[in-house]
C-alpha cells in the first residue's frame, strides 16, 4: 500500500500551466503565421495543448478528479485560443 502524500501538489496549477501554454501558442501562431495558414496551425497548437494537458495531469499522479482536471484544461485552452483567433480574425478584416 502507498502512504498518502502529506502535502499534495495543487491540481489547479497544472490547469493554469496548460492555459498559459495555450495563450502563448495562440499569440505566436497569430503573429508568426500567414493569414491563410492560421486556422490549420491553431488546430495543431490546440492538439499540442490537449497532449500537454494529459501529460501534466498524468505527471500530477492522482486519480481523483483526473477527468475533471483534463476537461478543465482542454476546455479552457479551447476557449482561450478561440477568443484569440477571433481577435486575429477581426483584425484581419481591418484594411491596412
Amino acid at each position: 500500500m502507498t502512504e498518502p502524500a502529506l502535502a499534495p501538489r495543487s491540481a489547479f496549477t497544472g490547469v493554469i500551466v496548460v492555459w498559459a501554454v495555450a495563450f502563448v501558442a495562440a499569440v505566436a501562431v497569430g503573429i508568426l503565421v500567414a493569414e491563410e495558414w492560421r486556422i490549420p496551425w491553431m488546430l495543431v497548437a490546440f492538439g499540442g495543448t490537449v497532449l500537454l494537458s494529459f501529460a501534466v495531469q498524468l505527471w500530477y499522479g492522482r486519480t481523483d478528479g483526473f477527468i475533471l482536471r483534463v476537461a478543465g484544461s482542454v476546455l479552457g485552452a479551447l476557449l482561450l485560443m478561440g477568443m484569440i483567433s477571433v481577435g486575429f480574425g477581426l483584425a484581419a478584416l481591418i484594411p491596412a
